[in-house]
């Protein structure tokens, strides 16, 4: 019984924190982050001021709070299925994810709020790039110093090619979306998209089998 009822009160505590941040983040953009108030987050949130403080303290702990949500939101890059092994199934599966994670309007609505801010808050891009891009851009570096080192790809400025693969990505399914309101490519034209990048990715750091290096 116990388990059960401590089961039920987490459930209840999450989805009043993801109230919260969903409301944070609507305010950020309709009023700023320095026109938004924790207490009208609250009452956007329909959750009383000691449950929004208790969770979050500070404006500043909820704004990074939102932003390892918001990265952490997509499946894990480094997860067994893109172990070293087939280097096109590998890349493919991470390009889908990451297509997925930065194509959501919420991801959008971050960067907006960032970008918007960034001259009068400078706390909140380094936020977003150390709490959220940089971690998940380490994982994927991480996954091609993995592939180099099992001789399945020759990568060795992992840190470059990680940067032209998730740039490749990102430069078609969110960076439109910043200047376009409209900008919501279908699935199969964003398919296609991380099909080119892992192709271009083949084509630079791949290693067939007839490899005479492939040892």
């Amino acid at each position: 019984m116990t388990a059960g009822l401590s089961a039920h009160h987490q459930r209840i505590a999450q989805r009043k924190r993801e109230a919260i941040t969903a409301a944070a983040t609507k305010l950020f953009l309709e009023r700023g982050y320095d026109g938004t108030s924790l207490a009208k987050i609250a009452q956007e949130a329909v959750v009383s001021k000691s449950t929004l403080f208790k969770q979050f303290p500070t404006k500043a702990a909820l704004f990074e709070a939102i932003v390892t949500e918001y990265w952490k939101g997509g499946p894990d890059p480094a997860a067994p299925a893109t172990q070293p092994g087939d280097l096109r199934a590998g890349l493919s599966a991470i390009g889908r994810q990451y297509a997925d994670l930065i194509g959501r309007p919420a991801m959008a609505a971050l960067f907006r709020i960032v970008i918007a801010e960034l001259p009068r808050f400078p706390e909140l891009g380094r936020a977003q790039f150390e709490l959220g891009k940089l971690p998940y851009f380490i994982s994927v570096q991480h996954y091609l110093e993995a592939q180099h080192a099992a001789g399945t790809a020759v990568v060795p400025d992992a840190e470059s090619a990680t940067n032209q693969f998730l740039g490749m990505i990102a430069n078609y399914v969110l960076w439109p979306r910043m200047l376009l309101a409209d900008w919501s490519p279908a699935p199969a034209d964003v398919g296609h998209a991380v099909d080119e990048a892992v192709t271009t990715m083949l084509a630079r750091y791949g290693r067939s089998a007839g490899d005479p290096q492939h040892s």
